[in-house]
């Protein structure tokens, strides 16, 4: 398998992709394509990148190609078997599949205004009212996961799953802005940011060359 993603300092979605890979068991080339520098419109609709039109990760698996980090996440599970992705209990698989499809398709306050850079520390600043309220909603989620499911893991299903692959890069923004969240979210921020998978992420992201301006200060 091919997994092609973004910078690793910037990149969300990728990291996504790239803990689904890890979580997989399975070998993977990797291959990091730099996003938003003064080829990537021409780099975007390179073969590789073209069944995507330029989104990214994609995972190529001989002739089959899988993009959208979800969709990659559920490729996986069929090769390799759901129970290393999703909990194995019908109620708990129920709510962690909901879980990271609300992720997915929500949260667009906290996104925009506060991109991942995994370099980075911003100083602590007023947060808008949506971002309060998806902080919210995200800290719940959690509350509830941990307290029907969690069990004595450190993950929100007890053992790290492809639900914590979906909220990764919310950790790493908690971590990066310096967002306040209640003393158990914190500890579950601390359980994924020091995932060896993780800081394997943000070792080689400190290695990147590639700097794209926009992510390194935070929006207006």
């Amino acid at each position: 398998m091919k997994l092609i993603i973004g910078n690793k300092a910037y990149s969300s979605w990728s990291l996504r992709g790239w803990l689904a890979c890890r979580q997989s068991g399975l070998g993977f080339e990797e291959v990091v394509v730099p996003m938003y520098d003064a080829d990537w419109s021409r780099r975007r609709l390179q073969a590789d990148l073209a069944p995507s039109a330029g989104r990214i990760p994609i995972l190529w698996d001989g002739d089959a190609v899988v993009w959208d980090s979800l969709a990659i996440v559920d490729y996986l599970a069929d090769k390799v078997g759901r129970e290393r992705f999703w909990p194995a209990n019908d109620a708990a698989r129920a709510m962690a599949r909901s879980m990271a499809a609300e992720m997915h398709s929500s949260f667009a306050a906290l996104r925009r205004e506060h991109s991942m850079n995994v370099r980075r520390v911003f100083p602590q600043r007023p947060l808008s009212p949506a971002v309060v309220a998806d902080l919210t909603r995200i800290v719940e989620l959690w509350a509830q996961a941990r307290a029907r499911f969690g069990g004595d893991g450190a993950f929100l299903f007890g053992g790290f799953g492809a639900a914590d692959i979906m909220f990764a890069p919310v950790c790493s923004r908690i971590v990066g802005y310096q967002l306040p969240v209640s003393r158990f979210a914190q500890a579950y921020v601390d359980a994924i940011i020091n995932h060896p998978w993780m800081q394997d992420w943000i070792a080689a992201a400190q290695e990147e060359e590639w700097v794209i301006e926009q992510y390194e200060h935070p929006a207006a």
